[in-house]
Formats: structure tokens, sequence, C-alpha cells
């Protein structure tokens, strides 16, 4: 049986929220070789979701009890096939899709995609923190989507942190992407949120030259403004608005106790990205 090719090449954008996403897909969308929205997209929910059902439909089962490999690779062509159809509308070579689940799932991603390129975009996790607190208190009159709106500022650091939390899960999955085989690792860009804001030129230079693409010129004081994804349906506590220029926001005041129990949590996290920050001490 042939094998079906992906027809784009695909640049995963994944990484922890509140830290540069939206702005690193309205940097790439000026490329002219690059088709990127800047909206978060559904196809890795899709994919996963058919990688669930199928899993159980007893037909498929059965045949590939009788020709594994031949059904196998049937999976793989329909996955791969999902993605050509999902970008099928643009004329460009690359193009972006966007969404903190490919951080989860790089395993699926290299199976479907051996020559993948993800883009991770990091942040100062208490910043994040102090980011999404000082979202809630604009907001106070909606409740988050898992309801954290009535739990203390600590209680509601420690369900955002948690395994399963809005920045716990993927800070995890960063972690654990240091894990995965050295091949992998050399597919993987790290945009660290801070440098993206200070020095945007240079790491958008560096980062199409990682990607082997011609580097264009850009003001980052004069970009184009894209609509924005729909922000009703984070409960308007994630904000992903586009602005005409570049400008680093103010550092949040957060807790010490708060920032203190941050940082220990997420050392290898610091060490990582932020070796030579001066921690908080509980």
């Amino acid at each position: 049986m042939s094998e079906l090719t992906l027809s784009k090449s695909v640049i995963y954008v994944t990484g922890l929220p509140r830290s540069g996403s939206t702005l690193l897909c309205q940097l790439l969308g000026m490329h002219p070789e690059i088709d990127s929205s800047g909206h978060s997209s559904p196809l890795q929910g899709i994919l996963q979701t058919l990688r669930h059902q199928l899993s159980d439909n007893e037909f498929l089962l059965s045949q590939m009890d009788v020709d594994f490999e031949q059904g196998y690779q049937r999976l793989q062509n329909l996955n791969r096939g999902m993605i050509n159809g999902w970008f099928a509308d643009s004329d460009k070579d690359w193009v972006v899709d966007k969404n903190r689940g490919w951080l989860m799932n790089i395993d699926l991603v290299q199976a479907l995609d051996p020559n993948f390129r993800m883009l991770v975009c990091v942040r100062d996790p208490a910043q994040i923190y102090g980011s999404i607190e000082a979202q809630h208190q604009k907001t106070l009159l909606l409740d988050f989507p898992d309801k954290l709106a009535s739990l203390s500022r600590h209680a509601r650091a420690d369900k955002l942190f948690g395994n399963e939390g809005v920045i716990g899960a993927p800070l995890k999955a960063i972690e654990a992407l240091q894990d995965v085989p050295d091949a992998w690792q050399k597919r993987l860009f790290y945009v660290v949120f801070e440098q993206l804001m200070q020095e945007p030129e240079k790491v958008m230079c560096d980062l199409y030259e990682w990607l082997k693409l011609p580097v264009p010129a850009f003001n980052p004081n004069a970009l184009p403004v894209k609509p924005h994804e729909s922000d009703s349906y984070y409960r308007f506590k994630y904000p992903h608005q586009t602005r005409s220029q570049i400008s680093p926001p103010s550092p949040h005041a957060i807790p010490s106790r708060i920032e203190a129990d941050i940082q220990k949590q997420f050392g290898d996290i610091y060490q990582l990205f932020y070796p030579g920050m001066k921690r908080k001490s509980s």
C-alpha cells in the first residue's frame, strides 16, 4: 500500500498560556511564504477524537486481526489525509496550526509528520499567573470555565498550576520534552516571551533561519492587525487581542508566598529558561 505524505510543511505552535502565541502567529503571518490565521485550531482535537473512536471500532480492529500492517497504514493515511484536507484551501507551502494540545502529543505529531517543526512559547510561570489574575480582577462578575472565581488567590494558583491546570499541565509537558529523543528535540524551537518582547527582530530572525526560510524585514511598531479568535469561549479570562505594535507589558505584582511556591514547584523550568533569575524565598 502506498504511503500518503503531507502536502504542506506544518508549523505547530504550542506552549504556555499568556506566553505570546497570538503575537507569534501574527508575526508568522507577515512572512510571504507562511499561512497563519492566528486562531487556535481544532485540528489537534479532531485527530485525538478520531484516534479514540477508531480504537473502539470493532470492524477496524477485526480487519487488523487479519492484516495489521495494512490496517495501520490506512490509519496513518487517514490521519494525514485529515491534515491535508484541513489546509487544502491554502496556496502557501508553509502553514501554521496553533493549539496548546500539540505540546502533550509530540509522539502523535512525530508519527504523522516526521519532519515536524514545533514552536513552544514559554514565559516566567509566575508572570503567567500574574497575567491571568490581573485579567480575572477585571472580569470578577464572570467565572472561569473551570470554576475558579470563588477561590482565594493562593487556592486559585494551586488549581492553575495543578497537574491538570491551565498552566500546570503544559508546564509538565515542557518538562517531559526533555525526555524525548535528541532527534525530536532538534525540531523544537522555544520562543521565550520576554526575549520576544525585548528583541522581536532578533528572535524572528533566529526562528526563520531555524526554519530555513528567508528572513523578511518587519517593523515591530507597525504590525498588521487581524481579527482575533473569540474570547467569549474562555469567559473573557484569556484575551487574544492583536496589536499594531509590540509593547512589553509591565511586570505583574504577585504575592511573595505565591511567587516563591511557583518558583520552587517549577525549578527545572526556571533553570532551563531563566538560569540567572533571582528567585523568591518562602
